[in-house]
Order: structure tokens, then sequence, then C-alpha cells
């Protein structure tokens, strides 16, 4: 079987399991574990605090420092409210483009890094070959803190990880960071006729997202000369408002979510005073001059590092060596990689599919992707031989 048929084999199974991020991973984990242990892989599993979910780490060669980490996120984004032409968790074949919920974010290429690591079994490795997937990227990196952490704490060095997010296989060395955010409402209901009396959560959030519209508009203004990303300044984006009952009830509690993307460091720093002295000379004396017991609290529901371009990077260079890269991009999107830069491991992104197809109804990566992807892991060989 050719490394292609045997990706899109793997791939067809892995498919097979919704691992939608509110959901286990655990059947997906223990499919990746066995099928890495049949190859002689030393394996890990860690599970998060609720026991639903788990990391993988897996090794083929020495025990020693110095590995080339292959890294993915197991779990995809849900499929509710889109139109499928076909079942998301069925992988389908049209026009040389394979279809179903994650396969190109990114079960692809942990497809391929599977189908390779039959060729790295049978090779007397000097340098060893991980395998990290994870859980519940899509909602903030929370595996992926988790992996780095037991990494840590067990002293495992690896010098370079290859995050196989999306890129057409673009060599991506830089990415924005991303912070969501909850903040959450609460004020005193009562009747609609009487407005006066109550503290209006829903309102009071909407005041609050018309100040982060007003700091979003000082954060263009704030873009670092020569800035790589698109666009070049830090975002700021509301996702979700969600309050109230009824049309005559005055809501009691609101919640909202939203994000920043950041550039630079200084700006999250910027944002956190803007709002927090809005916040604390605005709206909070204003809701507590009615109900002193009234509230805002924000809470950090998830932070993805950014990825840092830097002068000298182990895996950038191995990466564009092994694709013939002229060049090397930063993308607006956060990933893993930043956590394992963070860890003192030279990271880069580069993976088959496109963003552009990630999250959407009839979700596909295309053959000839799969097919360079397979090319440059089984150039990896002689980077570890």
């Amino acid at each position: 079987m050719t490394d292609l048929a045997t990706t899109e084999r793997i791939l067809a199974d892995l498919i097979a399991f919704p691992t939608i991020s509110t959901d286990s991973n655990l059947a997906m984990i223990d499919y990746l574990a066995a099928d890495l242990a049949a190859l002689g892989a030393d394996i890990e599993t860690f599970q998060d605090p609720t026991g639903a979910k788990a990391n993988l780490f897996a090794t083929l060669g020495p025990d020693c420092d110095g590995g080339i980490v292959l890294s993915g996120h197991t779990d995809v984004v849900p499929v509710a409210g889109q139109d499928w032409t076909s079942d998301p968790f069925v992988m389908v074949e049209r026009d040389n483009k394979l279809f179903g919920r994650g396969t190109c974010d990114m079960k692809g290429f942990i497809a391929a890094s599977l189908a390779i690591a039959r060729h790295y079994r049978a090779l007397d490795l000097e340098r060893p070959v991980h395998f990290a997937f994870t859980h519940d990227e899509e909602t903030g990196c929370i595996g992926g803190q988790a992996l780095i952490a037991e990494l840590i704490a067990k002293g495992l060095r690896p010098s370079a990880a290859i995050i196989g997010e999306p890129t057409e296989m673009r060599v991506i060395e830089g990415h924005k960071g991303c912070k969501e955010i909850t903040t959450t409402f609460a004020g005193l209901e009562g009747h609609s006729s009487q407005p006066d009396l109550g503290v209006n959560a829903v309102e009071f959030a909407v005041r609050y997202v018309g100040e982060l519209m007003r700091i979003r508009e000082d954060l263009k203004d704030r873009a670092p000369q020569g800035s790589r990303f698109d666009p070049p300044y830090t975002t700021l984006a509301v996702g979700q408002l969600s309050g109230g009952v009824a049309h005559n009830v005055i809501p009691g509690v609101a919640e909202l979510a939203w994000d920043l993307r950041c550039v630079q460091p200084g700006d999250e720093a910027f944002v956190d005073a803007a709002i927090n002295t809005h916040v604390a000379g605005t709206l909070l004396p204003a809701m507590q001059a009615v109900h002193p017991n009234a509230s805002i609290t924000t809470e950090v529901v998830g932070n993805v590092i950014g990825l840092l371009p830097t002068e000298e990077n182990e895996a950038r260079r191995i990466v564009s060596e092994l694709t013939g890269a002229n060049g090397t991009d930063v993308v607006a999107f956060g990933t893993e990689a930043g956590l394992f830069q963070a860890a003192g491991i030279d990271a880069v992104v580069c993976g088959p599919g496109s963003i552009v197809q990630a999250h959407k109804p009839d979700e596909f990566i295309a053959r000839d992707q799969l097919s360079a992807c397979l090319a440059m892991l089984r150039g990896l060989e002689r980077y570890v031989m």
C-alpha cells in the first residue's frame, strides 16, 4: 500500500471519531496509541481532570534529548447548523478531494504522520521522533498547555516541533496570540415598566461592547512599524452576547464572549487598562448606584501564546529545506506552536490543506496536499539518522 493510500485509510478512520471539542476524544487517542504501539513506539497518555479527554505523547527512536516533534490536535469544531452535502463524520472522495469534518483541520496531518511512522520504525534513528496529539486546541489550546507542562515536569527536551495546521504547506514562522475572554454582568431584575428600578445587565453589556469598539479603533494606530501580519495590528472581536428571559423582564444577568489577537505583548496590557478604567469609572458606579451588589467580572477562558519569528529556528530551517520554500510567512490564526516555543523548543507551523476550508461545511483536503505533506515527512528521515 502506498503512503497516500495508507494515509487515506487512516484518515477515514480518524474522521469517523466525532471528536468535537465538547465531547470525549478518548476513542481516537486509543486508536492512535494502538497504531503507534504496534510500530514499537513508547506511548504515554495524559488524561485531563475530567477523565473524558487525553493527550498522547509517543516516541520512536532513542531515549534522549534533541528530538523532533510532529504535533496535531485531535478535536474538531461542531457541525451543528452547517449545511453538509454528506455525513461530516464519514469521509468521502470527490474530484481528488477528501471531505469530512477535520480532514484539513487537522486530522490529515495526523494521518500522514502515522503513515510515515511506518518508515521511521525501520530506520536506525539517532534522534527521537515524537508524536504529540492533544485535546481541546479549538477551545484555547487547553490540551497543549497540559502536555507542555507534562514534558517540562518529566525533563523531556525535544529541540524542534512541526505543528501541522493547514497552511497549504507554506512555512509559517509567526502567528498572533489569542486571548479568549468571558465577561459576566450581574444586575437586578425587574419589570420593564419601571426600568429605573432595575439594573439591566444586557444594556450595560452593550455599553461595554461600545467601549471595546472604541478601543479597537485605537489598536489600529498601534500597529508596529513593518508588521507582517494581515491585518497588521492587534484585533478585538465580539463573538457572543446572551442575556434576558422575556420582552417585559429587565435582565439581571448577561454574558459576553470576546477575543483579543495581539501582534505585540504591550497591546494586551493596553486593552486591559482601557476597559478596566471604563468599568471602574463609569459602568460599575452607574450599576451600583441602583444595586450595590451589581458586578462585572471577567474570566480568561483561553490564552493562546503567539509564535514569534526568531533569528535562529531549527524547525523553520528543516521544514524550509524539506519543502524548498524560498521564504516564510506569518498568519493571524493561532496554533499550539507558541506553547512549544515558550518551552524552549524551536517551532514552525506547516501542514496540508487550507485554513480557508477549516470550520466550514464540506470541509476538505486535496490529495495533492497530502502527497506534499508525505514528501516532507519522509524527507525528515535525513535529520534523525
